[in-house]
């Protein structure tokens, strides 16, 4: 496991604390370990949209929360069906959590259940004060 020392980055910025805790989240999931449920991340104009494949799943069986900066998908297990003999089961039925770190300028704006897949809607607004703006240069009094 490699380990990456962030202190020459940090030291000539301010206001990246985030960043550091990013890279440690990403360092500790390993998203190999658990792929499922398999999703996408979509770019529609300038927004973002997450969808994920929970085929089986209906909107009570799912929650969407977001906490700060961090939006996390949930999905209880499905309840067994008494008197259903499998002789194979493929479809997955049991419950995961997949969580996304979001930009300080993305919201989530709504969600929809649709054939088998959650889009979750991403909206990035950039605030007044970062966006570009001219400064005037005043003459000089004589």
């Amino acid at each position: 496991m490699r380990r990456y020392d962030l202190a020459p980055l940090l030291r000539s910025s301010v206001g990246f604390d985030r960043f550091d805790q990013l890279f440690d989240a990403a360092r500790r999931s390993d998203g190999a370990a658990n792929p499922y449920p398999p999703y996408n991340i979509e770019k529609v104009e300038d927004d973002y949209r997450i969808s994920m494949a929970v085929a089986g799943f209906g909107e009570a069986d799912i929650e969407i929360t977001v906490n700060e900066n961090t939006l996390i998908v949930e999905g209880r297990p499905l309840a067994e069906r008494e008197g259903v003999d499998y002789l194979h089961r493929g479809i997955a039925g049991r419950g995961f959590e997949r969580r996304f770190q979001l930009a300080e300028n993305v919201k989530v704006t709504g969600a929809k259940l649709e054939n088998g897949l959650l889009h979750v809607e991403l909206e990035h607004h950039t605030p007044e004060h970062m966006k570009p703006r001219r400064i005037e240069i005043l003459k000089a009094a004589a």
